[in-house]
């Protein structure tokens, strides 16, 4: 077990990458490429009185970490944490994962060669785990010299630098993966939600189906979100080849994807069963958030659903890249009442991953946040430190 320390004084540290980047055209608005460069923020999390060689970094794909409880309460306790966003910090719209991966190899060397850390750890939260996975096997082996779409983005030239360790915490398959677990499959007009097939519309009380949903049904209702999923990807696809031919200057298309947030396991809690609260996600009531803006991929580009959100083609996959990590110690984290991730996910990743040196941690209760739960969230913590003292990645 790592030392005991006291709380300690920590402040949060500014810190910017900036690189020179030409893309072919502008693909999100404000700050990511103007002057044609991206220019990335993030927050480094210190206590100046107590210095490390480690530093544990908190990337998402689009979301920015450095409220949660966990990269705060590691701060707490002396160690050094880095939040970093990428170019599409809290807008997916148009977030291509390969260049997001771009975007976490510049600050990993951002955390070695300008923070001057020994020890570089990568901490994968919830979305932040499956592009924790797609890095590392990247930077063991990269490969990827395109994306989805055909475009260029050569991983194999970027000089991806391996963590020395990754932790897999409260995190999801990938977001192609999940969403298609949770998207609605009642929709039959991609630009009509109202039109619904009522054999698959749980929301609704005429749905024939009610939980709890027997086998036939809910094997039936995910071929039937696969299906959806091919068929966006597919109109992705045509209408990009489209746009090609036509050749007017007119290169992407943005679109609403509706109804994203649809999945029998919050109303039949026999479904892949955990210690979730039954009738709820973790965005809230899944009947408001099926509809609403804060859906998954409720907003897209052509783009950005075939790297982020197609489940055949997405690069980014969990399991896929897990099966990619060979050499680096790992540390899995499950919270058995997580709201956000369901059961099946996280064994997943443990059975594809590759590497010998994997670690797996069950947190009986706890939720995707540990609100309320400071003992949970301290068993985490200790066992963060414990394996980082064991696999030599923070001096006890």
């Amino acid at each position: 077990m790592a030392k005991s320390v006291s709380k300690a004084e920590w402040t949060r540290i500014p810190q910017i990458v900036s690189f020179a980047e030409n893309p072919k055209f502008t693909e999100t608005y404000g700050f990511a490429g103007n002057s044609g460069k991206v220019n990335l923020e993030g927050q480094l999390l210190r206590a100046s009185d107590r210095p490390s060689k480690t530093v544990y970094v908190f990337m998402h794909p689009t979301s920015t970490l450095q409220l949660l409880p966990m990269p705060t309460a590691l701060a707490d306790r002396g160690l050094h944490v880095l939040c970093p966003a990428s170019r599409y910090a809290k807008n997916d719209s148009a977030l291509i994962m390969e260049k997001v991966a771009v975007d976490l190899g510049r600050w990993m060397r951002h955390a070695r060669e300008t923070l001057g850390y020994e020890k570089v750890v990568l901490v994968g939260w919830s979305g932040g785990g499956s592009l924790s996975l797609f890095y590392q096997a990247q930077a063991e082996n990269p490969t990827i010299t395109q994306t989805p779409a055909g475009d260029d983005v050569d991983l194999t030239v970027e000089g991806l630098t391996p963590a020395d360790g990754v932790i897999f915490i409260a995190a999801h398959l990938s977001r192609a993966e999940t969403l298609t677990e949770w998207i609605d499959p009642s929709v039959i007009d991609e630009l009509d939600p109202d039109k619904r097939d009522p054999a698959f519309d749980i929301y609704s009380p005429d749905c024939p189906a009610q939980p709890p949903y027997d086998a036939e049904f809910i094997a039936a209702f995910r071929k039937a979100q696969i299906a959806r999923n091919r068929k966006i990807t597919q109109w992705c696809q045509e209408k990009l080849e489209a746009l090609r031919k036509a050749d007017t200057g007119e290169m992407e298309r943005a679109f609403v994807v509706h109804r994203t947030m649809c999945d029998v396991r919050w109303f039949d809690p026999s479904v892949d069963p955990n210690d979730r609260k039954p009738g709820w996600s973790y965005m809230g009531d899944p009947r408001a958030v099926n509809v609403g803006p804060v859906g998954l991929a409720r907003y897209s580009t052509l783009r950005s659903w075939l790297s982020q959100w197609s489940y055949d083609l997405s690069n980014a996959k969990g399991p896929a890249n897990a099966k990619k990590i060979h050499r680096t110690p790992v540390l899995q984290i499950e919270n058995t009442a997580d709201d956000a991730v369901p059961a099946t996910h996280n064994p997943i990743i443990r059975d594809a991953l590759a590497t010998p040196d994997k670690s797996y941690l069950q947190l009986k209760g706890a939720t995707h946040y540990y609100v309320g739960q400071p003992e949970l969230l301290k068993q985490c913590l200790d066992t963060v430190e414990s394996w980082s003292v064991e696999k030599n990645l923070l001096e006890a």
